[in-house]
């Protein structure tokens, strides 16, 4: 089979497509026939050296989607769609930038679906993420408001369209001027241009600040999402699009604000029931929900996907397609 290979941390020509005997799976592992993937950051910061407890070479990829290949005794049945996502994948075992992946059944999601496969693609870890933010995270609830710090990401995109449909009012920043239209077509409520300092502008849509906020963009951020959010509100860490995650000479009185609080989120394939993501993908195919622009790349592009991720080039979801 035909993968793309990380040798060793570096730059992108460090990413190699390379001929792979097809994996056999031990004893509790499913084969599945991959036949898309997503592209997260989590990768790039594999390949930029930045993840601790990786070897290498690797197949990259925390996320992929196709049919089932070799069951290997499980409840599933060769043929059936399913996702697989997180718990290892990409990083303490090989992942889904290849023709066919095996993954521990646990790590596996079964759906039904007619969309493509590039759209189906665009999902599963970017909703997990999304909806365990919202649920485990904020615990948002339905009249509340929002905060998306990052909100052109494609996570930003997914956590607006499963807040929308929970019923919240959704603020999220971007820090083009030209993807504010973009973010109130795909549902924001009140898009704000990303200055680095956006708290008195949130207030003077919601006076007394948001009751939740998502913060994506990472630490530089964090302070003034902070103070963004109202007394009792919730601000919840799930993204590092900065890749700056850690807070240097942390004094919580003085950087947290008096009554909000500070939680955040990060989880695998358990946080995302099988009916959350079959409602999604049947709401998706039928145009009553958006996952936000989508962009596609072969396996032969995976060098040329990864800079663009790595240099922010597009808005909404890379998937790349073996």
């Amino acid at each position: 089979m035909r993968a793309a290979v990380l040798t060793e941390p570096g730059p992108v020509t460090n990413l190699r497509i390379t001929e792979l005997p097809v994996p056999t799976p031990p004893a509790g592992w499913v084969r599945i026939h991959v036949k898309a993937f997503g592209l997260n950051r989590s990768e790039l910061h594999t390949r930029l050296g930045l993840a601790h407890g990786v070897t290498f070479p690797r197949v990259l990829g925390i996320e992929a989607v196709g049919i089932v290949d070799d069951p290997n005794g499980s409840d599933l049945a060769v043929g059936q769609q399913v996702a697989a996502l997180m718990g290892g994948m990409g990083r303490v075992f090989d992942g889904g930038y290849a023709e066919y992946t095996v993954v521990p059944r646990a790590n596996v999601i079964p759906f039904e679906s007619q969309l493509p496969w590039n759209v189906v693609g665009a999902v599963p870890e970017t909703v997990q993420t999304a909806y365990g933010s919202l649920t485990i995270g904020l615990d948002l609830q339905p009249g509340q408001t929002l905060l998306i710090r990052g909100g052109t990401s494609a996570l930003g995109f997914a956590t607006a369209a499963l807040a929308k449909d929970l019923g919240a009012t959704v603020l999220a920043t971007t820090r083009q001027k030209d993807r504010l239209d973009l973010l109130a077509e795909y549902g924001v409520d009140h898009p704000i241009l990303d200055n680095g300092s956006i708290a008195s502008v949130v207030r003077a849509i919601t006076p007394n600040g948001v009751d939740t906020a998502l913060e994506l963009v990472g630490t530089p951020t964090l302070p003034d999402t902070l103070a963004a959010t109202r007394v009792h509100g919730t601000v919840c860490f799930t993204g590092m699009l900065s890749n700056k995650w850690t807070v240097s000479e942390f004094y919580p009185i003085d950087y947290i604000p008096r009554g909000v609080r500070l939680t955040s989120y990060s989880g695998g394939a358990g946080d995302l029931p099988a009916p959350v993501l079959q409602r999604f993908l049947d709401r998706l195919g039928t145009g009553e929900i958006s996952l936000g622009p989508i962009h596609n790349y072969t396996l032969d592009d995976i060098a040329r996907a990864h800079d663009d991720l790595e240099h922010n080039r597009v808005v909404g979801k890379l998937v790349g397609l073996p």
